[in-house]
This record gives C-alpha cells, structure tokens and sequence, in this order.
C-alpha cells in the first residue's frame, strides 16, 4: 500500500435491482458494553456487508465505461503509475482503484498514535457538533486534495457527499469525511474498510485493488455523522443514477 506522508488528509478545509440485504442502522460504536468488539450496521464487526436495494452488479455496469473529467490520472500509491483517471455520468463522478485506510480523525481504540504512526487528529470535515470525524466509527472515503488536476468542489462534492464503494459484489454507503494528497487516490476510512470485509489495519490492511468509489453530487448526507442518513440518501441517489441516461 502506499507510503502515506504528513499531507495525506487536509484538515477544515430491473433485474439489476437486488433487494436489501441487510436493513441500515446507526453507524458503529467503538466498543459494547463489556469491552466486546464493535458491531457494525447490525453485523459482526469482521463480516461484509450489503446496504440499501441496488445492486452492486447494477451500479458497476453503470460504471463500465469511463468518461474521463480529470485532467490528468492518478496514483494508487507512493511510486506507483499514474494510470487511474476520475470519471463521470450524470449524476455522479467516480474511480476503481485500491483501497488505503485513513485512521485519521477523532482518536479511540483502533485509531490512535499508537496504532497508526502517521494518525493525524483532524479530518477535513467536520462533525454537525464541530468534532472531528471517527475513522473507526463512521464509514467514510477520502478525495484527493483539489488540483489543476481534478477539484472535487467543482463536481459538486463536498464533506458529506455520498458515496457508494462497492468490493466483491458488496455496497456500502459512506460519505465524503477527508482530503488527502493531490496526486493519490483510493482510500477510505477504517470503519469502512471494515464494514466490506476488508483488513482495516492502518499499518498493513487495505486491498491493492478491485474497488469502485461512486460520489454521487446530489443532496449530502444530513447530519454527516450519521450513517443511516448516508444509507438511506445514498439509496435514493443510486436508484435516481441508475435512471439517468
């Protein structure tokens, strides 16, 4: 995975449709009562999960094709080849790239200067209270920082923006919570990675590929912490994408 730097997050700035799967909840506490593992949207906190009615075979055939609105490509990590453009519909921009975890935010027990030597205590959006974002409670996905090469404000995306992210015929929905570097891309927030299955591990978790981030530039989630307003929003926006020609 990528060698992340201290710039990594910008701090304040139809057969196709498949029923629910699992109903969406509240996003995840840190831990029960007890000290037990966390449980995430009515899960185990290890098992993948599948949020709202579209299917993510759906959505990737949405996706098949790329109409690139980036000026330029970007890098999964550090090193890599700049090989993966963003794209866009009507509707939505989106990318198929890795997935790095972003621990960032309001520190607890998995993300914390001890777990995560790069952990940063800021995310560049905020909580509806003015708190930092919780990368191991709250399933969010982080954009790249804006550039000549791609700005995500002037797609209409923007903290709170919701996205689909789709992993081995999974879909969660998440919302925009970070920035990070300007030249990388495919990341997302510890609980996220979690909630697909994924090894959430901020030194050695992530996946080198096979992920596809949808940002749909319709109405945000409201408030941004809570995942169940990103579900049920996200739903909607995925029905509405699907739609459009």
């Amino acid at each position: 995975m990528r060698t992340r730097t201290a710039a990594l997050t910008v701090a304040a700035g139809a057969a196709l449709l498949a029923p629910v799967c699992l109903p969406a909840t509240a996003y995840p506490q840190e831990s029960e009562p007890g000290g037990k593992p966390a449980r995430l949207n009515g899960s185990s906190a290890s098992a993948a999960v599948q949020e709202g009615s579209v299917s993510a075979a759906a959505l990737l055939a949405k996706t098949g094709a790329c109409a690139q609105v980036s000026r330029g490509k970007y890098r999964t990590d550090d090193g890599a080849r700049a090989n993966i453009p963003v794209c866009g519909k009507r509707g939505a921009v989106f990318w198929k790239a890795d997935m790095d975890i972003d621990c960032d935010g309001r520190p607890g027990r998995a993300c914390n200067r001890r777990t995560d030597p790069l952990f940063l205590d800021a995310t560049a959006f905020q909580e509806s209270n003015g708190r930092q974002l919780s990368a191991e409670r709250l399933p969010y996905v982080v954009v790249p920082g804006p550039s000549r090469r791609w700005s995500h404000a002037k797609h209409g995306i923007t903290g709170g923006s919701v996205a689909a992210v789709i992993h081995r015929g999974k879909v969660l929905y998440a919302v925009v919570g970070d920035t990070g570097p300007t030249e990388l891309i495919g990341e997302a927030s510890y609980a996220a990675a979690k909630s697909l299955g994924i090894s959430p591990d901020p030194r050695s978790g992530g996946t080198a590929g096979g992920v596809t981030y949808i940002v749909f530039n319709g109405p945000k989630a409201s408030p941004i912490e809570n995942h169940r307003a990103a579900v049920t929003r996200g739903d909607a926006l995925a029905r509405q994408f699907l739609r459009q020609n």
